[in-house]
């Protein structure tokens, strides 16, 4: 699940939280999208023509090409006929197009025999509801119950996030340090961040945050890989998510993007390469 921070990432890298229109939070689904070069089709994708407007543009398309070609063929006649056909120059770049045809040619072939393989097999493998509604149930775990509100500071060395620390007891507004910040993300924001669940913070960061109060500061440097963080918690509120049934189709296509990919990653271990 995805948190849109701007600046440094300090998103952990298991799931992420991305906030939907008017403050409700959808759930993103990491791996949603499959390699199409290596699985050669998109879990999930509907490729049925109910309305048959496909087919209509495919004629529409021969019809250009029909039209094309009677365009060409006096021309190409009175080429030949010139000799040009036989120019070292000529042969050459034909040859390399012909190349280049046959190519993507042998590419569309592997793709559909690939997405016709793949669409059988997760007919024959479906996923059922059950395992849906445990992986909902454990991204829902992850994220915990609270959502935070905050703003940090962040600075490369200890002795920096001290003097922070040291100032914001004197009184200083948090807001105007924030500007020594080397988020620039968040730097001219007062340190801001968007609201989000803990655990999509990075390990020290979180723990860190869900000790403080709201209105409160840490008063101890927090070290984290990307230096020293000074955080202060504005606000929570209790995390909203979003029903089965809407995030349904999403994790369907994430579940049968890793059961392929599982899958082609069993395959290329015992693949002969031609």
């Amino acid at each position: 699940v995805v948190t849109e921070q701007r600046g440094v990432d300090l998103r952990a890298a298991h799931h992420q939280d991305l906030p939907g229109p008017g403050g409700e939070h959808r759930l993103i689904l990491p791996g949603a999208g499959a390699k199409q070069s290596e699985l050669g089709v998109m879990p999930g994708r509907d490729n049925r023509d109910p309305d048959g407007k496909a087919q209509q543009r495919s004629g529409l398309r021969q019809q250009g090409a029909d039209r094309l070609a009677c365009f060409n063929q006096p021309r190409e006649q009175a080429a030949r006929q010139a000799g040009f056909d036989k120019k070292p120059e000529v042969v050459s770049q034909v040859d390399a197009a012909t190349r280049n045809l046959l190519a993507q040619l042998e590419a569309t072939r592997q793709t559909m025999i690939t997405r016709a393989y793949w669409e059988d097999y997760l007919k024959k493998h479906p996923i059922s509801d059950a395992q849906l509604k445990t992986q909902y149930d454990t991204m829902k775990a992850q994220m915990g119950s609270t959502e935070y509100k905050l703003r940090h500071i962040l600075v490369a060395n200890e002795d920096d996030a001290k003097a922070i620390i040291a100032n914001l007891k004197k009184g200083a507004k948090f807001e105007e340090l924030a500007k020594q910040s080397i988020d620039p993300g968040s730097k001219e924001n007062g340190g801001e961040l968007d609201w989000a669940a803990a655990s999509n913070y990075v390990k020290p960061f979180a723990e860190a945050l869900a000790a403080l109060a709201k209105g409160k500061y840490t008063e101890s440097p927090v070290k984290s890989d990307f230096g020293y963080h000074v955080i202060m918690l504005d606000d929570t509120r209790p995390t909203s998510f979003p029903p089965f049934d809407e995030v349904k189709p999403r994790l369907l296509q994430q579940a049968q993007t890793q059961q392929i990919t599982k899958m082609v990653d069993s395959l290329r271990a015992k693949a002969k390469v031609e």
